[in-house]
């Protein structure tokens, strides 16, 4: 059995698109598609956009407002299988997913060594504007770290727009960070490999404006930061040393322009802008990280 757990909040229409995603497939294994939602407005929008398939094919799972790590613990525990071949696909109800994304998800997994399998974000914002560029800037960079943690079988952190596990190994996972550094960590310390699909895509419109794109990035930082007090032994992939030691040759090679070589200098200080403010919070204003419907990918 796939379960797709598609988490959502209270956008319908979106979510709409990110089930007609998943339905438009030709998926070889039986599959179900589970939404997670704490409103149920979203319940009765897609009870009326998909009365054939609702209660069959797509089930709705009220989530209880705690955030989304812990509605999702809730819900791993119910879906619980004790078969390995069993795999759970998580997403969110703001994106969509490429035409095969699902099978192939599920072809790395033929490989039993695998436990998890991340996808590729890809921005659908205009590079035309500077927010619009840093988010496709941003996913090319995280797609060729992915790509070579893969392929030099190292440990990689997962995309939470898009990342698929096996059932039988997880009951659950700590709320304290972000679910696709965490539960990838999980399973490589039950010796499972991590692998990325890059054919698997997954879509996303990004922030574009400021406030929210800073706010997205220190919650992303804060974050990562609890790892070192539940997972100290991880290896950290996301850090603001990492990002200059991977990022600074790739930043020169990437802009196609001079107004792309503008933003991209920009960009330096807004990165190092959230990481000071985010330090900050974490040490002096007690603002560390918490759980809450948007985990940052």
């Amino acid at each position: 059995m796939i379960y797709i757990i598609i988490t959502a909040y209270g956008e319908p229409k979106l979510t709409e698109k990110a089930i007609t995603s998943f339905l438009s497939q030709n998926i070889k294994e039986k599959y179900k598609i589970i939404v997670m939602d704490p409103f149920e407005k979203t319940e009765e929008f897609l009870k009326q956009k998909f009365q054939k398939d609702f209660n069959k094919t797509i089930q709705f799972f009220l989530d209880p407002g705690e955030g989304k790590s812990y509605a999702l613990n809730i819900l791993l525990e119910k879906i619980y299988s004790k078969n390995t071949e069993d795999i759970i696909i998580l997403t969110d109800g703001d994106v969509f997913v490429s035409e095969n994304s699902v099978n192939e998800l599920l072809k790395a997994f033929e490989n039993e060594k695998i436990g998890c399998v991340t996808g590729r974000p890809l921005s659908i914002n205009s590079k035309n504007n500077m927010f619009g560029y840093w988010s496709h800037f941003l996913f090319a960079g995280i797609d060729k770290v992915r790509d070579k943690l893969s392929k030099r079988e190292k440990f990689l952190e997962c995309s939470g727009y898009l990342f698929a596990i096996r059932n039988s190994v997880l009951k659950g996972f700590p709320i304290e960070t972000s679910e696709d550094s965490i539960i990838p960590f999980l399973f490589w310390k039950r010796d499972y490999q991590i692998k990325y699909v890059p054919k698997a895509e997954v879509y996303v419109f990004s922030p574009q404006t400021w406030k929210s794109w800073k706010n997205q990035k220190i919650r992303n930082i804060k974050a990562h930061e609890n790892l070192n007090k539940i997972a100290k032994d991880l290896p950290r992939t996301k850090s603001f040393l990492n990002e200059i030691k991977e990022g600074v040759l790739f930043s020169l090679k990437y802009p196609r322009n001079l107004k792309e070589l503008y933003y991209t200098f920009i960009l330096y200080f807004a990165r190092l802008y959230v990481y000071l403010q985010a330090f900050y919070e974490i040490r002096f204003t007690r603002k560390t990280y918490s759980d809450g419907w948007r985990a940052i990918k």
